[in-house]
């Protein structure tokens, strides 16, 4: 073994002695970064959580596709009449966490009376 080089045995032990977990997510089909000028897709990602002192931290590997927003037209529908009156951070928020489109938010959030972690559940739940 080379000097300073430590084989994966051994890492994953000295990582469970500092408290560190790790695993890895099976049958990640995609991973969406979005900024606010672009998106990165990565399909196909291997993707490991490790948690540390309470902290997750994702480690996302594959090749990405870096597409600029606004370079084909939104599929999204306008919203509702009634989406003024939602917060537009929880309607972001609740499409971020469930990959649901902006309707399908909307939705949630007036059914569960603007409370995003409800909505959130709801259509997680199906």
């Amino acid at each position: 073994m080379m000097p300073g080089h430590m084989n994966p045995r051994q890492v994953k032990q000295a990582m469970r002695k500092l408290g560190i977990k790790t695993e890895e997510l099976e049958d990640v089909s995609e991973v969406v970064i979005r900024t606010k000028t672009k998106q990165y897709v990565i399909r196909d990602a291997a993707v490991t959580i490790m948690e540390m002192q309470g902290q997750k931290q994702f480690q996302v590997v594959g090749e990405a596709e870096i597409i600029p927003l606004g370079a084909a037209p939104s599929k999204e529908p306008e919203p509702t009449p009634q989406a003024p009156a939602m917060p537009e951070d929880d309607i972001k928020l609740v499409m971020e966490q469930t990959g649901a489109s902006r309707e399908k938010a909307i939705e949630a959030l007036m059914a569960t009376e603007g409370q995003p972690a409800e909505a959130i559940l709801k259509i997680m739940a199906g």
